[in-house]
């Protein structure tokens, strides 16, 4: 996984518990580099969950919400360092449509070695949208957080419902219905 996102979790972690609890925790997590993260550097997703696990049992949240929190905080780290891609978006479906064919396109042109989850979309209707997520990484949380962001950040309101693919463990199902 590509080095910003563990950047943003630490200090997204300094934001909520202290810079001293966060070296405190990254200390305890055994981390294979001791918590040490930069932008440009390639990290393992265990380390990521690591990390989640740790804060997790230090806070008492579950890691599902921690999750989720963490997503919240990309999506807004996202529409401050890449406003492009949320300016010409109408609303929160057109951006999680075009997160496959266009956002995605532009993060392989950057760093074609990412490997990045799939997303696949089927609008319903004007306020249904089903999604596919596929990923190796245990990280459905965190995008259930970035879809919850998406609504927030185009002022929509909703229901988002989730489920695990019994056939493939590597996908979770999104339904988001807005609220109307």
């Amino acid at each position: 996984m590509k080095g910003t996102i563990f950047v943003e979790l630490v200090k997204m972690a300094e934001g909520a518990f202290g810079e001293d609890v966060v070296d405190d925790v990254l200390d305890k997590a055994d981390l294979d580099n001791g918590g040490a993260f930069t932008t440009v550097g390639n990290y393992p997703c265990s380390e990521l969950v690591k990390i989640v696990v740790a804060f997790s049992e230090h806070s008492g949240l579950s890691p599902e919400v921690l999750q989720k929190m963490f997503g919240h905080w990309m999506l807004t780290h996202f529409v401050e360092n890449y406003p492009e891609f949320f300016s010409s978006k109408a609303d929160a479906f057109s951006l999680l449509e075009s997160i496959e064919g266009e956002i995605h396109v532009e993060v392989r042109k950057l760093y074609p070695e990412a490997e990045l989850p799939t997303f696949e979309t089927e609008r319903k209707d004007a306020t249904h949208l089903n999604m596919t997520y596929e990923s190796p990484r245990p990280l459905s949380a965190f995008c259930h957080g970035m879809i919850e962001a998406a609504l927030e950040h185009f002022d929509q309101t909703g229901e988002i419902t989730s489920q695990a693919d019994p056939a493939n463990a590597q996908v979770t199902n999104f339904a988001i219905t807005l609220a109307e």
